[in-house]
């Protein structure tokens, strides 16, 4: 199939670099999103969204004439849909946004078109969510239009890239669709591309995260073991890591992302007593955060009245996503304990956390504080001088949950550091 014009809904971390290729390579785009300040930012020629090169692509785009934006879908000849898909505090999917795309839709859907959802999703929401509201059309799918699942596998700061060069799994009610999904990505994609089913391809985007999850779960168990044996566990893990055939992950304040810390509920939602060890693993990587606050309390000897600076925010580092983080449960547990919390997350600058102080700079949140806390393993924060850190703060005890600081050098430097998943050697 041939396609000339694309409406894409949604222009977060997915939508706009998609929106931006697909233009970039061509073709006539609209890309859609209900948030009007995200359209004035985007007419204004930003991006609300920190991600190397992405900024380049988009003024690209738009300089190529093939890019527009708006708050409202136009008529396309296919329509991407990558909108959020949240958790709710039942831990099951807030599809509402999945269903209000559909609902814009349906008045601008013709014969022929392609219909995509790229939003991670629980199995079957193509086929029990999103086909019944587009079919409001009085189009058939399947026989008067195609629908089809393809989700992202893009890791957050090499989405450019990785749009381009992973390879892709899409799945169609019919084969026909599925064959018009790959007519379409292959515009830019030049990662192979699988075709099978809308479910199974649904499925395939959660056990990828959840295998992922289980494995963080499971070395985060080992850390809570080896502070109880008196064991190093950054040690353990890079001898055991020696054996060919086994790769463990790192441990750390808990798992967080819109993906790894949301897709294994998916799977939970819709197969409850199939999903035992997934639940599990979930349980643990969700309570890490509070065991987390344990070692520091512990470290502490109390935490009421201590200031506290917290060094990151996002979920992962060296980037801008704070989206279900670890770092900002901890922080929140932390002024629920009664500290004083400083944060700093340089790649953005104010974001705040009920409770505490945002600052702008390392220094300031490093003035006059008794503990500093390693959350998220930046670059900048990797490579911090613990002479220099010292000069600036009142106590000395630094906490690592990401096991990057040097240890000599810490404690050479007057501090006792306290490293998640090491244990008090006897002796």
């Amino acid at each position: 199939m041939d396609f000339e014009t694309i409406c894409v809904l949604g222009l977060g971390y997915i939508g706009l670099p998609t929106a931006s290729t697909f233009a970039t390579h061509g073709v006539r785009v609209v890309g859609v999103d209900v948030n009007k300040r995200v359209v004035e930012v985007l007419h204004n020629g930003e991006v609300h969204i920190h991600e190397p090169g992405l900024r380049t692509l988009v003024q690209a785009a738009f300089r190529s004439g093939n890019l527009r934006v708006s708050e409202a879908p136009e008529e396309a000849d296919a329509f991407i849909i990558a909108v959020p898909t949240p958790i709710q505090k039942d831990k099951t999917a807030d599809l509402s946004y999945v269903v209000a795309a559909c609902e814009s839709i349906v008045p601008c859907l013709k014969k022929g078109n392609l219909v995509v959802l790229e939003s991670t999703s629980p199995p079957r929401t193509t086929m029990d969510v999103v086909k019944p509201i587009l079919e409001r059309s009085g189009l058939a799918a399947g026989g008067d239009f195609h629908l089809a699942y393809s989700a992202e596998r893009v890791l957050p700061g090499k989405i450019l890239s990785e749009l381009i060069e992973n390879a892709r799994v899409m799945g169609g009610i019919d084969r026909a669709s599925a064959e018009a999904c790959r007519d379409l990505y292959h515009v830019f994609v030049r990662g192979e591309i699988v075709l099978t089913d809308a479910t199974t391809a649904e499925m395939v985007k959660l056990m990828e995260n959840t295998f992922r999850d289980v494995n963080i779960a499971i070395a985060n168990e080992f850390a809570r073991q080896a502070e109880e044996f008196g064991v190093d566990i950054w040690e353990a893990i890079r001898f055991a890591n020696l054996h060919p055939r086994i790769s463990i992950l790192k441990p750390g304040p808990g798992v967080g992302g819109h993906c790894i810390s949301v897709d294994p509920w998916f799977l939970v939602e819709a197969a409850p007593d199939q999903s035992q060890l997934i639940r599990q693993a979930r349980l643990v990587n969700d309570s890490q955060p509070a065991y987390v606050l344990g070692i520091i309390d512990s470290a502490a000897g109390g935490l009421r009245g201590k200031r506290i600076a917290a060094l990151g925010l996002a979920y992962k580092p060296d980037v801008d996503d704070l989206r279900e983080s670890p770092a900002i449960e901890v922080v929140r547990l932390l002024v629920d304990s009664g500290a004083e919390v400083v944060t700093y997350e340089p790649y953005l600058l104010g974001a705040a956390v009920a409770g505490a102080e945002s600052s702008q700079s390392l220094d300031a949140a490093l003035q006059g504080a008794d503990i500093v806390i390693l959350l998220v393993d930046h670059e900048m924060f990797r490579s911090l001088n613990p002479t220099s850190v010292a000069k600036l703060m009142a106590g000395k005890l630094a906490v690592d949950t990401r096991g990057i600081w040097d240890r000599a050098d810490w404690e050479q430097a007057g501090f006792t550091l306290r490293v998640i998943g090491v244990g008090a050697r006897d002796g």
